[in-house]
């Protein structure tokens, strides 16, 4: 199987698009390197170059002797006369280089003017060049459209034109081509597909269903190479300076040709031949969008089930799943931060568990997440009060928890915590899960929340703790992933005053209320971090904290201040 996916000399590669452009670059890399067999698609036309044009590559020099060339047949040169007969120029030019350089490889190519979307024309002139090369064993799809345009403002025929050059495009090629035959299917698809990005809905669209279809044809045809490639942005000719700059102020790096090819003939190797859909580039981060001075209220509906979420058979009291009250928080969050992508979490006041979500009988069939706006400074900050609700059949409304949410356009940096202590005592000596579901007094988390390590030192005042959180899956997560706002380890973070309390007092105790919490930075998962528990006061109801959750450095990751949480009877806790 291995031998058989070697790109070799006796490979045929249809490529769509592979005349000009980006796709042209990454089929010369091929042939450079594997050799081969390339019939190259494309909508252009080789027309004959004019004699007035031979010899003339400056594109100022090129104008003018088209311009002249028009005027001395009598006619009234316009610019858009002048650029249509450039571009043609430049594109036979472009067409001719890439043949050109694949032949000096050692492999050969030929050029077919046809248009993807035409199936008739498409299966004619494939079924005539095949009888030449061969029979064809791989497909690179890079043919594509743009039409970039705020969606309000995209017409049918905006949206016809980018979807059938990327999909009705590879639908006609396999319609051409036996399936059963290739070897290879590499599908040119976008970063814009898998993050999405502003004036690119139909650009997104296209390319996702891309993705989904180099997933379903491994599954139907595991025999074949099948990889769907999401390209960021190139440097090449359609990143104009402009666009370079504006790529540079969102954080996004561009791909440079020579990588990029490279990358291309790197992702056909046998090795990868399981790796169905790959990421090569930048994220493209939304630009904040203008806030507006009116103050909206949003509301999101969601039915919270048991089965959908299977981290809660981890997070059980007194025998029933209980919706920890950090994943409330972490849809609150989230919330805020769709509603304007581009700002970030910072901080959450008054976070309070009202009635929290059991999942028994009480269970409602609907959620809702209420955002109110209460203040915005545009370019600065979002200020929201959020409510989580619900409603019983007798329509009675049920407050589970509320909120006050801070997004902002830039992060503080982060503060370094000047109180740490990482001297160990060994005072504590239980270690790792036998902190967990270890008899009355231990903490009653499952796998998806049992990752402190271990108690480095412990006072009265103070408990520091190493943790390591070992990411679970997306099913897992459900309907609460982890995004900049992590439920699980803070969740996790907030064990250490049971622990504290365990200890001195030998009692337990559940969240009651948030005071104040800031995040600087995401959390890291699957390596070690620390958190420092600073017991600010204790009663015989409850007890008062501050968590901060640090690098062994002592960079603030996150801190919660002030949290208030109740004591909670044992036999409470462990009832069945």
């Amino acid at each position: 199987m291995t031998a058989k996916l070697q790109v070799n000399p006796s490979s045929v590669f249809v490529v769509s698009g592979g005349g000009k452009g980006i796709t042209a670059q990454c089929t010369i890399k091929l042939a450079q390197q594997k050799s081969g067999n390339f019939i190259l698609l494309g909508r252009s036309e080789i027309t004959p170059e004019p004699d007035y044009a031979i010899d003339c590559l400056e594109d100022a020099a090129l104008k003018k002797r088209i311009m002249e060339n028009l005027i001395s047949q009598g006619e009234k040169p316009t610019p858009i006369m002048v650029q249509k007969i450039f571009n043609q120029i430049n594109s036979s030019r472009e067409i001719k280089k890439t043949l050109a350089a694949i032949t000096a490889a050692g492999a050969k190519a030929e050029y077919i003017s046809v248009d993807v979307t035409d199936t008739v024309a498409l299966q004619a002139k494939l079924t005539t060049v095949a009888q030449k090369f061969g029979q064809i064993t791989g497909i690179i799809h890079g043919a594509g459209n743009l039409a970039d345009k705020l969606i309000e403002k995209k017409t049918s025929e905006d949206f016809e034109k980018v979807y059938t050059a990327k999909v009705q495009g590879l639908q006609n090629l396999l319609n051409c081509i036996n399936p059963q035959q290739l070897q290879h299917l590499v599908l040119f698809s976008s970063v814009t597909g898998f993050y999405g990005n502003i004036g690119q809905s139909d650009y997104a669209i296209a390319n996702e269903i891309l993705n989904k279809s180099a997933h379903q044809f491994k599954k139907d045809y595991p025999q074949t190479h099948v990889v769907a490639i999401n390209w960021g942005g190139w440097d090449s000719g359609m990143v104009t300076p402009q666009l370079k700059k504006a790529f540079a102020e969102r954080g996004i790096e561009i791909i440079p040709v020579e990588i990029g090819s490279q990358m291309l003939v790197n992702e056909l190797h046998p090795a990868y031949q399981n790796n169905t859909q790959v990421v090569i580039g930048s994220p493209m981060k939304i630009p904040p969008m203008s806030l507006g001075s009116k103050l909206r209220t949003h509301r999101i509906r969601r039915r919270i089930t048991l089965a959908e979420n299977p981290f809660l058979h981890d997070h059980t009291i007194a025998g029933t799943p209980v919706l920890p009250a950090t994943c409330a928080k972490s849809w609150m969050v989230n919330g805020c931060e769709e509603i304007y992508p581009g700002y970030r979490y910072l901080s959450c006041q008054d976070f309070k568990v009202l009635k929290g979500i059991t999942f028994n009988a009480s269970l409602a069939q609907e959620h809702i997440l209420e955002i109110q706006e209460i203040s915005k400074n545009d370019g600065d900050f979002i200020e929201f009060q959020t409510k989580i609700l619900s409603k019983t059949p007798e329509g009675r409304t049920h407050y589970h928890f509320s909120s006050l949410i801070k997004l902002v356009r830039n992060m503080p940096e982060a503060p370094i915590y000047e109180s740490m202590d990482l001297r160990e005592d060994n005072i504590v000596t239980t270690t790792g899960k036998d902190f967990y579901q270890n008899g009355d007094l231990s903490l009653f988390h499952g796998p998806a929340f049992q990752e402190i390590t271990r108690v480095l030192n412990i006072s009265p005042e103070k408990l520091t703790a190493e943790c390591c959180w070992q990411e679970i899956t997306a099913q897992q997560q459900g309907q609460f992933p982890v995004k900049w706002h992590n439920p699980y380890i803070i969740d996790l973070s907030t064990q250490t005053l049971w622990l504290w309390l365990n200890h001195f007092h030998q009692e337990v105790c559940l969240p009651g209320q948030l005071t104040y919490s800031e995040q600087f930075l995401a959390v890291p998962f699957n390596v070690p971090f620390y958190v420092s528990c600073e017991i600010e006061n204790k009663t015989d109801t409850g007890a008062t904290a501050n968590f901060i959750i640090h690098s062994r450095e002592g960079k603030i990751y996150s801190r919660i201040l002030g949290a208030k949480a109740v004591i909670w009877p044992m036999k409470m806790l462990n009832k069945k």
